[in-house]
C-alpha cells in the first residue's frame, strides 16, 4: 500500500518537474525572441510571395509613410511590425475579400541602412548586415581619424522613439537605422 502511494507521489512530482521546467523554457525563450526580432522601418524591401498566386508576389519597398503598397488590397502598415506580424496581416487582408485560406511569406531583402558620422575617414551611409557591431561600422567606415575619441562613441538607436543617444563600446550591435556618432578627442 505505501509503495503504491511512494509510487504516485514520484510520479505526480515528475509530472510538475516536468512542467515547471517547460513553462520556464517556453517562457524564458517567447521573451528572448520577442527582444531580438527585428521590426519592419521605412527603407526596407521585403519579398511577399503569395502561394499559387503569382501576380499578387513581388519585391515591395516601405515607404515613407511605413506601407507597402500591394496589388488589390493597396496599403498596408509594416513599420514597427516584426515579418511574422505583417505576414499575417497581409494573409488577414486577402482572406477578407479575395482568396480562401491564403498562404504568405514574407522575406527582408534589404534592410535600411545605418549612418556614421564624425571622425572616421568616411562618415557615410551604409547597408546593414546581420550581426553587426560598432566596431564593424567603424572598419566600413575607413576606421578611425586620428583625433577620434575611442571611449565616447555614442549611437542614436532608429527604434527609440525619445531618440537620445547613448554611449556604447565598441562590441555593442548596430542596427539597421542607426546613427552612430564617433566624437572629437580634446587632447
Amino acid at each position: 500500500m505505501l509503495s503504491g502511494l511512494y509510487a504516485s507521489v514520484r510520479r505526480f512530482s515528475l509530472l510538475l518537474l516536468v512542467v515547471v521546467i517547460a513553462s520556464l523554457l517556453l517562457g524564458g525563450q517567447s521573451m528572448a525572441d520577442d527582444k531580438v526580432a527585428y521590426r519592419l522601418g521605412t527603407g526596407d524591401k521585403v519579398r511577399v510571395t503569395v502561394f499559387n498566386e503569382a501576380d499578387l508576389s513581388g519585391d515591395f519597398d516601405v515607404n515613407d509613410q511605413g506601407a507597402v503598397a500591394l496589388p488589390l488590397v493597396g496599403q498596408v502598415d509594416a513599420v514597427g511590425k516584426t515579418v511574422a506580424e505583417f505576414q499575417a496581416e497581409i494573409a488577414q487582408k486577402y482572406g477578407a475579400t479575395y482568396l480562401v485560406n491564403p498562404r504568405v511569406s514574407v522575406a527582408v531583402l534589404n534592410y535600411r541602412p545605418f549612418f556614421i558620422l564624425g571622425e572616421v575617414k568616411t562618415p557615410a551611409s551604409y547597408p546593414y548586415v546581420n550581426g553587426m557591431t560598432v566596431i564593424n561600422a567603424i572598419a566600413l567606415a575607413g576606421g578611425y581619424t586620428p583625433r577620434a575619441n575611442k571611449q565616447n562613441i555614442v549611437i542614436k538607436r532608429a527604434n527609440d522613439p525619445s531618440a537620445t543617444e547613448q554611449t556604447v563600446n565598441e562590441d555593442a550591435p548596430v542596427l539597421p537605422g542607426d546613427v552612430i556618432r564617433v566624437p572629437e578627442r580634446f587632447f
